[in-house]
């Protein structure tokens, strides 16, 4: 006989222990939670027609979504802008810009880390393309060679925070509760003050090492910097340009209102195309590019897919076992309040990060951590959305999402399972150490948890930029603990793509 209370964290070791044995991590998660239904009926639970909602979930919440729709067209767009030879042409350019200073190459790296990071949306595109142009010029200069692995690992992963970033899409499609949601436009605004900060930190770090080291982070030689004056800004301008043009098709549409994700990522696609038909001259086989893409979008798209499915098995029969209850006491009762909250649940995600990447992150532990986020952040943000309840907690959902986000850049930069360092580690040339590519990592990983921890303690630089609406009439009390006390009428009408909850009824009652 096993207990209700027991059958939660019974659901999460299982799914570790599917995990070890090997499953990928779409069929783990069906597995437990197919695993699990058969024990929860046999114990009187739950019975057969409550597995109905399974279907129900997948074809009315997960297929039939179409905010997920913007995952293959920016994958596309992401596959087309690696191979076009765009990276290319802006790192030259920013290296013989910068390349005077101490540190220059550094800063080349991070600038243009930071614009790819606005138009790609993928970490393997930016890691790879950067480190085959810039690693040897760094190497031939004289830089410290664990500096030159982590700077380009480091500007690689920004992508993940940087607008329109795949993880950004993600965590608002599983942030939904029903007290407020977190939309996709929402979360590029709320990201856009810790990307820009982090960029800060990374040149603010090669700034003082400079100082400290000058050896580690030579100048370039003015006999190689070839280009000059109006040559040399016509080249920066070539590269930057497109790629604002680009970014407004983007992101200048989401936040404008003009399109909604799904579209903006459409434009953003076709604008792909007509940038690598644009620089045909400069790519060997144009159709060829285009057909690696498609077969890379149908990968990554097949894998969300398959993911979102089994972590929707999973997730509906850990609702039926009272596992939501289980996990908003477990948090809730902290102590430290919101930021014991906060401090547990990075460190949590952090070490998840260690084995799981953020696709699977995103998808197994934001929707259970999402309402009792919105229970312990909204009241915070309060005063700063105008006493307005409702867009306290979709602000909060934000505020949350955009930290997540910071701290699962880690999850490509430490071992054993740093994917950016595995592309690094592909490409780098033989005499570039397996060590120096892993220490290298360890200041940069430090610099993105200071980032965290900014995030945490000063939510403002997140929801700055949103929505800030009138307070709403005093009566119209707003619930945060989930209770249905003095909830209002209209709070009840739950939008279809909200997650599912259920109300059980327990045996012997």
């Amino acid at each position: 006989m096993i207990s209700l209370e027991w059958m939660p964290p019974l659901m999460f070791g299982g799914l570790v222990i599917f995990m070890l044995i090997g499953f990928p991590v779409a069929f783990s998660l069906m597995a437990a939670g197919l695993f699990f239904s058969v024990i929860a009926m046999s114990e009187g639970f739950f019975g057969i027609a409550f597995l109905q909602a399974i279907p129900q979930r997948i074809f009315g919440s997960v297929l039939a979504n179409d905010l997920l729709l913007a995952i293959p067209f920016f994958t596309f767009m992401g596959a087309i802008l690696e191979r076009c030879g765009l990276a290319e042409e802006m790192l030259d350019s920013m290296g013989q810009l910068f390349g005077r200073v101490r540190g220059g190459l550094g800063y080349s790296v991070i600038i243009v880390g930071f614009i790819l990071g606005a138009i790609t949306g993928t970490v393997a595109a930016q890691v790879i393309a950067m480190a085959m142009i810039s690693l040897p010029v760094m190497m031939r200069y004289g830089y410290n060679m664990r500096y030159s692995t982590g700077v380009l690992a480091a500007s690689g992963t920004i992508t993940q925070l940087v607008p329109p970033s795949l993880v950004l899409i993600v965590l608002a499609d599983q942030l939904k509760t029903q007290s407020g949601s977190a939309d996709v436009g929402s979360m590029y605004l709320g990201a856009w003050g810790p990307s820009i900060l982090q960029i800060a930190l990374f040149a603010l770090y090669t700034f003082f090492l400079s100082r400290i080291r000058p050896d580690y982070l030579p100048p370039v030689p003015e006999s190689d910097l070839t280009l000059k004056g109006w040559a040399l800004w016509k080249k920066c301008l070539m590269g930057i340009i497109p790629s604002a043009v680009l970014i407004f098709l983007v992101l200048g549409t989401i936040m404008t209102g003009i399109a909604t994700p799904t579209e903006s990522g459409a434009m953003g696609a076709m604008g792909g195309l007509l940038l690598a038909w644009l620089r045909r001259a400069s790519i060997p086989n144009l159709s060829g590019l285009i057909k690696q893409s498609y077969q890379n979008t149908m990968r990554i798209t097949a894998m969300v897919v398959f993911i979102l499915i089994g972590s929707t098995c999973f997730s509906v029969v850990f609702q039926g076992v009272d596992g939501g209850r289980w996990v908003e006491e477990l948090f809730s009762n902290l102590p430290g309040g919101w930021i014991g909250f906060l401090i547990v649940v990075n460190l949590f995600v952090f070490f998840l990060a260690f084995f799981l990447d953020f696709f699977e992150i995103a998808f197994i532990v934001v929707p259970m951590l999402a309402p009792v986020a919105v229970k312990l952040l909204s009241p915070v943000l309060l005063e700063s959305m105008n006493g307005n309840p409702q867009a306290a907690a979709s602000a909060a959902l934000v505020w949350f999402g955009v930290m997540l986000c910071v701290n699962m850049q880690t999850s490509f930069m430490h071992p054993p399972f740093g994917f950016a360092l595995f592309y690094l580690r592909g490409v780098a040339p033989k005499e570039v150490k397996s060590s120096d590519i892993y220490w290298g990592a360890l200041p940069w990983v430090a610099l993105q948890l200071v980032m965290v921890v900014l995030v945490m303690a000063f939510p403002a630089m997140v929801t700055t930029f949103l929505d800030k609406p009138a307070a709403v009439v005093q009566s119209q009390d707003f619930n945060f603990t989930g209770t249905d006390e003095n909830k209002p009428e209209q709070a009840n009408k739950v939008d279809e793509d909200a997650p599912v909850t259920f109300q059980l009824d327990k045996p012997g009652k």
